[in-house]
């Protein structure tokens, strides 16, 4: 293991385990009195145990992109997935301090009354510690189910744990999975053995003791811990305190340069056009830049360019026009055509659809849509190769009969896109077996090449394509608009760094389809990271060589007589 990836292992553990810790005490702070209020009023306890049980019942995913809607929020980062996970908490440790509130002897209450006691003093001084049993065995359930949820959201921006996974999925790097998988299932079975020896020695004592153990208003807490029961709570402590250290540690250093945030969308060509950036600010300018990848869906990414969350990245003027601006697709190439009138026609249609996405982005979004980097990533659509010698398919026309057989699968995006499935299919008449099934982008390429599914839409340049031995269709009546890389960023941004213009605009035109697809493949198959690949072509095309910034240099000189 790299000491790259160890140090950012370190990084996004630490962020887990605060937003984790964070959720949890938000919800311990709203379960405790709101237990407390419920527990005697039997309607209201079935109202809101209903209500956090249907909160339980939503997917996290729903429940994050539900929360990207509310501007209070932010939209993506750490602050939605705190709130979401604090609503997934809520529950079991609710239940658990008002089933053991119930399970208190109703002498207990009496004796309480009976000795002089207010009903206060007899919840906090006999009710609650009866009942922590019962709320620490709930603080457990809440605490590991927080943990597991908490990797889902890395796909709003959050960071933790979860980024290596979605990055692992996008690539099919088993390394990564276990990268954010193993240090998860660490964090919970550790976070649940400290709270359950916690559990084991907290016992209530008698009220001789209790002078030692108040609350700084006085009142005496009613239980106490035996030694085992301090370990415990050391190790928690050391939990909470020793992994956000390390983190601090292991993330990137504050400096007094200004910072610069580049974000990515979740697969393998996107992690390295965003470290492409990255490595190029960082060489050529004073600036820090933060990396903000594997954000998801182009909406969420776009979205995040748009509040100023990050700064910058790489989209496609297809994606741009289609998906974001909401243009009609483009009308069909006519088949009379000769070849080279239909290149010609094509290559005017990618210089308007540029021109136009370029003005619209300016008028309505305060973006900047910069030119190509130099090749195309449009969508890919993708039989087996031996099928399509076999039938002898190599248009997308050829393959509409044959798919009456066959099974397709498709990302989540590419169904739901103005550019994506829907128009596909009435353009060119297609039909399979069954309704195509949706999932994630990088596992359709395997799937295609198991024989589980016979046709994908994948991405033009993608490594997998020959090392999985597949045949893009070509797209013969011209339904897919041009997909030219172009990096996007704020206006507001370049303002504040002018600097970033030059950087950016000498990337136009270096990047071919077929080096991009040569370094995907060495992310997706060599296993190498998006770090080292973009540092090696940069090393052999000569961009590593550091350009210095121009600074101006006022000389002062004195005036003749003056000393």
């Amino acid at each position: 293991m790299s000491s790259e990836l160890l140090r950012e292992i370190l990084q996004r553990s630490g962020e887990h385990l605060l937003l984790v810790a964070l959720a949890v005490a938000l919800a311990l702070a709203i379960a405790l009195p709101l237990g407390v209020l419920i527990q005697e009023r039997p309607r209201l306890a079935r109202l809101v145990l209903g209500t956090a049980s249907v909160v339980q019942t939503i997917p996290s995913l729903a429940i994050f992109g539900l929360l990207l809607s509310v501007p209070l929020l932010g939209g993506i980062g750490p602050t939605p997935a705190v709130v979401a996970l604090t609503l997934y908490a809520l529950l079991p440790l609710l239940r658990g301090l008002v089933s053991g509130l119930s399970l208190v002897p109703p002498g207990i209450h009496e004796a309480g009354r009976a000795l002089g006691l207010n009903r206060r003093q007899v919840l906090l001084h006999l009710q609650f510690p009866l009942a922590i049993p019962s709320l620490m065995a709930a603080l457990r359930v809440a605490t590991v189910i927080s943990v597991g949820v908490a990797t889902r959201k890395a796909a709003i921006g959050a960071g933790g744990l979860g980024v290596f996974i979605f990055r692992g999925i996008a690539t099919v790097n088993n390394t990564l999975l276990l990268a954010g998988a193993l240090p998860s299932a660490a964090i919970a079975l550790a976070a649940d053995a400290a709270l359950g020896a916690l559990e084991k020695r907290l016992s209530y004592q008698s009220p001789k003791r209790l002078r030692q153990w108040r609350w700084p208003m006085g009142w005496p807490i009613g239980w106490r811990m035996d030694w085992q029961g301090r370990w415990a709570a050391a190790f928690l402590v050391v939990l909470l305190v020793a992994v956000p250290l390390a983190w601090r540690w292991g993330g990137p250093r504050a400096n007094t340069a200004a910072t610069v945030v580049i974000g990515a969308k979740g697969y393998t060509e996107q992690l390295i056009l965003g470290e492409l950036l990255a490595q190029e600010i960082e060489a050529k300018t004073p600036l820090r830049v933060k990396r903000e990848f594997s954000l998801g869906s182009t909406f969420l990414v776009h979205e995040a360019l748009r509040r100023g969350r990050i700064d910058g990245y790489v989209e496609y003027t297809g994606t741009a026009w289609t998906a974001i601006l909401n243009q009609p697709p483009l009308p069909p190439l006519p088949q009379q055509q000769r070849v080279e009138q239909r290149v010609k026609q094509r290559e005017e249609q990618r210089a308007k659809v540029w021109q136009n996405a370029h003005q619209l982005y300016s008028e309505r979004y305060g973006l900047r849509l910069f030119p190509s980097l130099g090749f195309e990533n449009t969508f890919a659509i993708l039989i087996r190769r031996a099928d399509g010698q076999r039938l002898g398919l190599r248009k997308i026309s050829d393959a509409v009969a044959p798919a009456r057989q066959w099974k397709a699968a498709f990302g989540y995006e590419f169904l739901n896109r103005a550019d994506g499935f829907s128009g596909l299919a009435q353009r060119y008449g297609l039909r399979f077996s069954k309704p195509p099934s949706a999932m994630d982008l990088g596992l359709t390429y395997r799937a295609l090449a198991d024989g589980r599914v016979d046709l994908i839409a994948g991405d033009s340049t993608n490594g997998l394509i020959a090392v999985l031995q597949l045949q893009q269709l070509e797209d013969d009546l011209g339904y897919f608009p041009p997909y030219d890389a172009v990096p996007v960023f704020q206006e507001a941004s370049l303002r504040r760094h002018p600097e970033l213009i030059a950087i950016v605009e000498q990337l136009t035109g270096r990047l071919s389809a077929a080096t991009m697809q040569n370094l995907n493949a060495a992310v997706d198959q060599q296993r190498q990271t998006p770090e080292q690949v973009v540092r090696r072509w940069r090393q052999e095309t000569g961009l590593a060589a550091a350009v210095p910034v121009p600074v101006l240099v006022l000389v002062l000189v004195p005036a003749p007589g003056t000393p």
